[in-house]
């Protein structure tokens, strides 16, 4: 059967994002000076959504947000980027919100409140099966209540539909799901949550693939990708080398373009490489939505930078 155009399904948060640039992010009991704020729609789910739909692929989103004054401009923000917000429900109480410090240098720390996304539970799962059973690709992080998370992978397992978890924020994880996911996509500081610390890229994806995972995708941001398949090869994919302003949002960026870029037919080393080329360019915009690229732009970049994997 052709998957070609099958959907991709996201199911994960949504949130906005308060972001106070400053100098340096703040230790511990220290309180430094901003130099701007702003407000944005994220959520690592939302984000993964967007990115896929901005290069102009099919794309759904299962998830919730409150009934409060943030809830209705996220969706409105999905839906102008071109997610399928159908799934999307609206529950009484406060949105997601995420807290965001991000350094002149580009580099970010993150504190996130539920909200509603708390509240998306294995009913509201239910209610949309039949979406999940056609999709092409799933994608799951780690925003929502894991058990939510355990039961749509069980479904998705049971409909024979793969899975791609970006395990974060990074969580113990069942032994048993592991065998039930296409692609597990931590990057350095997820990674070591599931080994030993300080392993090598290589030893790492090969402990995970021993563990059931079909595919494993190491991001090591300004380093690149390794990527690695059960049974196959394993090979990094290097990242371009470009004028950081923003990471925030450059992981999700990467799942949402790898997730097309497989769909597409390449090959999972040039799928990431592809994936590299449309983080590259979030990266260097500020915002998490806001930066993810169209595809004109991702061919551009590539044109440019050059089409052909490393």
């Amino acid at each position: 059967m052709n998957v070609a155009r099958k959907s991709i399904v996201v199911i994960g948060s949504i949130s906005t994002d308060m972001v106070a640039c400053t100098v340096r992010i703040p230790a511990t009991g220290e309180t430094v000076i901003g130099t701007s704020f702003s407000t944005t729609p994220g959520g690592k789910g939302a984000n993964q959504a967007v990115a896929a739909a901005r290069l102009a692929y099919p794309t759904q989103m299962i998830g919730m947000v409150g009934d409060d004054a943030y809830g209705q401009p996220l969706l409105d923000a999905l839906d102008s980027a071109g997610v399928g917000i159908e799934p999307m429900e609206i529950s009484p109480g406060s949105s997601g919100l995420a807290h965001i410090f991000l350094a002149e240098s580009g580099l970010n720390s993150i504190v996130i409140v539920q909200g509603a996304n708390a509240r998306v539970d294995r009913a509201h799962i239910d209610r949309h099966a039949a979406l999940i059973r056609s999709a092409g690709i799933v994608l799951c992080q780690l925003e929502i209540p894991l058990d939510t998370i355990l039961h749509a992978i069980d479904l998705c397992a049971r409909a024979g539909v793969p899975v791609m978890l970006d395990p974060a924020p990074a969580a113990p994880l069942p032994d048993a799901l592991f065998s039930k996911l296409a692609w597990f996509t931590p990057n350095e500081t997820e990674a070591a949550l599931y080994f030993s610390e300080g392993l090598a890229p290589d030893a790492a994806a090969r402990k995970l693939l021993d563990r059931g995972v079909k595919g494993v995708v190491l991001k090591r941001g300004a380093e690149g990708a390794y990527v690695a398949v059960a049974g196959g090869k394993a090979e990094w994919v290097p990242a371009f080398q470009v004028e950081v302003v923003d990471t925030v949002g450059a992981g999700d960026c990467f799942n949402g373009a790898f997730a097309v870029a497989l769909l597409q037919g390449q090959d999972p080393w040039s799928a990431a490489h592809f994936a590299s080329a449309a983080a590259a360019i979030s990266v260097t915009r500020r915002g998490a939505q806001a930066s993810m690229p169209n595809r004109l732009e991702v061919d551009r970049f590539l044109t440019h930078r050059g089409s052909a994997r490393p």
